[in-house]
């Protein structure tokens, strides 16, 4: 991605509707840095704290150390540092994550560490690597998204991957009992340049009417505290399998193309198929 500063990238899509907030505090200057992003940390009632309970702080990105405190999420969750790069989408729209959802984003890191450290003990022990638990975590972390409905059924065509049927034939049954919030950093960099392709992974949130007709920050507040209490469960998701598909371009006014229904004839993109979990 290019990385030429853009204050009101948030513009561009319905999709970054989650990050408005936090993102038009940052200004219409040069691109953030890292005290920008802390001075909105501090401007908080609630602090942010990491998976360990430290406070975040974003700080400038340099050289990776070589000890094992050093890895990414060991250091967020013991010293609540969050490295960011100059000019860099990708960063960013993780620090805005932090910003929007801060306790799931403290429970992914908590799992994150426990897991680094199980997998420790069994490299000591010759074991295999990475499990499938850490791939669910990242995937979740970098292209995750939460569907929240008030209609289960809408739910169920999801489950079944009836993609056209979902977001065409029932498109204001859509409107009015689903909604659609974007959680992964690494979606929000890949919408900034759309291309067929981009599909998300899913946790998929049954809610009362009430909930839809929530101001947006309490939707978020709501769904960050499911999140986190999703994550930290021993029954969260343990695969990457276990988290639903979702092909991004064809949410309802999140890509322009998608108003023409020949859009969602894509098999290639609007695949068939069927969750398990």
């Amino acid at each position: 991605m290019s990385a030429q500063w853009e204050s009101r990238f948030f513009e561009r899509s319905a999709l970054y509707e989650p990050l408005c907030s936090a993102a038009a505090a940052l200004g219409a200057g040069d691109w953030p840095a890292p005290e920008d992003l802390q001075r909105l940390v501090s401007a908080r009632a609630t602090p942010i704290i990491s998976g360990g309970g430290a406070p975040i702080r974003f700080v400038a990105a340099g050289a990776k150390g070589t000890r094992p405190e050093d890895r990414y999420e060991p250091r967020i969750y013991r010293r609540g540092e969050v490295p960011l790069r100059s000019a860099n989408w990708h960063d960013l729209f993780n620090a805005l994550a932090w910003l929007t959802f801060p306790l799931a984003k403290a429970a992914l890191n908590a799992r994150h560490f426990e897991a680094q450290r199980a997998q420790q003990a069994q490299q000591a022990a010759g074991a295999a690597n990475r499990g499938p638990l850490q791939d669910a975590l990242t995937l979740f972390d970098e292209s995750g998204l939460i569907v929240v409905a008030a209609d289960s059924e809408l739910l169920g065509m999801l489950e079944a991957f009836a993609w056209k049927e979902l977001f065409w034939s029932n498109r204001a049954r859509v409107a009015a009992n689903m909604r659609f919030y974007t959680f992964g950093h690494a979606l929000y960099e890949k919408m900034l340049a759309p291309f067929r392709g981009i599909t998300g992974r899913a946790i998929r949130l049954e809610v009362e009417r009430d909930f839809l007709a929530a101001p947006l920050q309490a939707q978020l507040e709501l769904i960050d505290a499911a999140l986190a209490h999703c994550w930290l469960d021993p029954a969260a998701p343990g695969s990457p399998r276990e988290l639903a598909p979702l092909p991004v371009l064809g949410v309802p006014g999140w890509h322009d193309p998608n108003c023409n229904e020949t859009f969602y004839d894509d098999s290639g993109y609007f695949r068939p198929g069927r969750i398990t979990r």
